[in-house]
């Protein structure tokens, strides 16, 4: 019989699963199924490990390293822990994988009978991001989030088994939208590691240089293409809400968490004048809130 239990994390694996606790949208709340709170809590590892990985943020001590069998001399190279992971990636699919999160993961693959290509294709999106740091087109943008954030949304309906092309559409539209807000609250984060999310076409549009980028704060024109962004992504949050509509129960409600978190996030951004470059602009909870319940009042109207 196939043990189906979660793996126990290690510390360093339980600091990664902590820092869910800081994403603009709640991760695994409490409302859904305990089932359904694992198999979240084991993708968010996942996807939460392999951009440490690819930001150079995993935890001290080279423990991760360590579990992928990663020469202690090359821990530090991004690209060759991102091997070791993928390799150990396909050990959830064939074997025994030997990170404790991609042991913690396989049940969940099991269970919801989940397929390896977005979990590459998280990878490839992060192996992207040690090698392409400026973006020339917002379809060049795009093409990045069908890897780093369209993938997310995509593992979410195949744990819930509510897959369908139309909801993978409309779902593709809100992790999008997500993607940006995240790359506009880490402007100046994001700067400092040498990427530019913000597409260069854009940047010229708007009369915006890199060098404004890295100001103390921002001038009327690099808040003028923050402003420009984030209606673009204020657009595609609305164009997805038809998928809360489809679905019903607490799964409505999570996904109503998620749209949510990134209206808020806007909110946030607009509240500080789309001043990003003082520090990311955080949702506070009532805006949070009010905007669930927006995007829940207009999901019962379209369902």
């Amino acid at each position: 019989m196939t043990d189906t239990r979660q793996a126990r994390p290690d510390a360093s694996s339980r600091a990664t699963l902590g820092k869910a606790a800081d994403e603009n949208f709640p991760v695994a709340p409490f409302f859904l199924p305990r089932a359904w709170r694992d198999d979240l809590m084991a993708v968010y590892g996942f996807a939460r490990l392999v951009d440490d990985i690819g930001d150079g943020d995993l935890a001290p001590g080279g423990s991760d390293a360590r579990h992928l069998g990663v020469d202690p001399e090359r821990a530090d190279d991004r690209l060759a822990v991102l091997d070791a992971f993928e390799t150990d990636l396909h050990r959830v699919f064939d074997g025994t994988p030997h990170h404790p999160l991609l042991r913690a993961l396989q049940p969940t693959v099991r269970r919801c009978r989940l397929t390896p290509e977005p979990f590459l294709g998280l990878i490839a999106a992060n192996r992207q991001d040690q090698l392409v740091r400026r973006y020339e087109t917002y379809d060049d943008l795009l093409a990045y989030c069908e890897l780093s954030a369209n993938t997310v949304g995509r593992l979410v309906l195949g744990i819930t088994g509510t897959e369908t092309p139309e909801r993978i559409r409309r779902s593709d539209e809100i992790c999008t939208a997500l993607q940006i807000v995240e790359h506009l609250q880490d402007v100046a984060e994001d700067l400092g590691r040498d990427r530019i999310y913000l597409p260069a076409e854009d940047l010229k549009r708007f009369h915006v240089t890199e060098s404004d980028l890295a100001q103390p704060t921002a001038g009327a024109s690099v808040r003028a293409l923050i402003a420009f962004q984030a209606e673009r992504a204020r657009e595609l949050l609305h164009a997805g809400t038809p998928l809360l509509g489809s679905v019903h129960g607490r799964l409505r409600l999570l996904l109503a968490g998620f749209t949510a978190g990134g209206l808020a996030a806007l909110d946030a951004v607009a509240d500080a004048g789309f001043d990003v470059l003082t520090g990311p602009p955080k949702a506070t909870k009532p805006s949070l809130m009010r905007q669930a319940g927006a995007v829940l009042l207009r999901a019962r109207k379209e369902g």
